[in-house]
């Protein structure tokens, strides 16, 4: 696990700048032989329009509405997962019992969770809904999988010399369990967004990100389109960044310690 975390690493700083820059070249080359602007809009272009919307008031609106309610069923579901992962791991029989439920939910479509939750519920807070859904059974499998491989002579060593429960929690299972922790979340960050956005696209809430979406290839505004997702795009970067770097102090201090 740990050698995984490494290799994303690794390929992240494989990014370069000249790689990125060769890329929009292509696009910019393609959008001038396309000659479409609803078909295919240039970089700059894309760029232009997403300096207007910026001084727009429904611009920080909708960033805000989407990235509230996605949070939240990110942070939801990371909690629930360490909850059933613990729970499942202390006793059996939950497990056998969240198996089956949580293969179910990575194997049933994104769509198909949204069109149902649209027949039960409000579409206001559906991407809350989605995103808990779809981050759940990452963390819960990466959390049982950690636990699951602490080293036993840490645990016989603790029991010999009755460390009590809180602190075999603190200096057993937190440290081995967070690189399995740490994954999940970088898995689960990106697909978040995804289904989150996914579903306000479909369930189109007043006032979304998707709801904006779904305006511009309605009035077939491809500008605001590709700026849009521009923005989604910088948007759950920036809070995967933050929120892996928050982990990455705690673990740090945890070592130290």
């Amino acid at each position: 696990m740990t050698s995984i975390m490494h290799g994303d690493r690794s390929r992240l700083r494989g990014i370069r700048i000249w790689a990125v820059l060769f890329w929009l070249i292509i696009w910019q080359l393609v959008s001038i032989a396309v000659a479409n602007d609803i078909l295919l809009v240039s970089p700059l272009q894309v760029i232009q329009r997403l300096g207007e919307l910026i001084f727009t008031e429904f611009f920080w609106y909708s960033i805000f509405f989407s990235l509230l309610r996605i949070i939240g069923g990110f942070i939801l579901a990371a909690c629930a997962g360490i909850l059933l992962a613990v729970s499942a791991y202390r006793f059996r029989h939950i497990r056998e019992l969240l198996e089956p439920v949580m293969l179910a939910i990575k194997s049933v479509p994104v769509a198909s969770f949204i069109i149902l939750a649209l027949i039960w519920f409000s579409s206001h807070n559906l991407a809350t809904l989605i995103s808990f859904l779809m981050v759940l059974p990452v963390i819960y499998t990466n959390v049982l999988d950690g636990i699951c491989s602490v080293d036993n002579q840490l645990l016989e060593m603790a029991q010999v010399f009755r460390l009590p429960v809180i602190r075999r929690i603190r200096y057993i299972y937190v440290p081995q369990v967070m690189p399995f922790f740490r994954s999940g979340c970088t898995i689960s960050l990106g697909l978040c967004w995804k289904s989150g956005i996914a579903a306000e696209v479909i369930g189109m809430p007043k006032g979304s990100i998707g709801e904006r979406l779904q305006q511009a290839k309605v009035y077939l505004d491809t500008p605001e389109l590709f700026a849009w997702t521009l923005v989604i795009v910088l948007v759950s970067l920036t809070f995967e960044r933050l929120f892996l770097l928050l982990l990455k102090k705690i673990a740090g201090r945890l070592e130290r310690m």
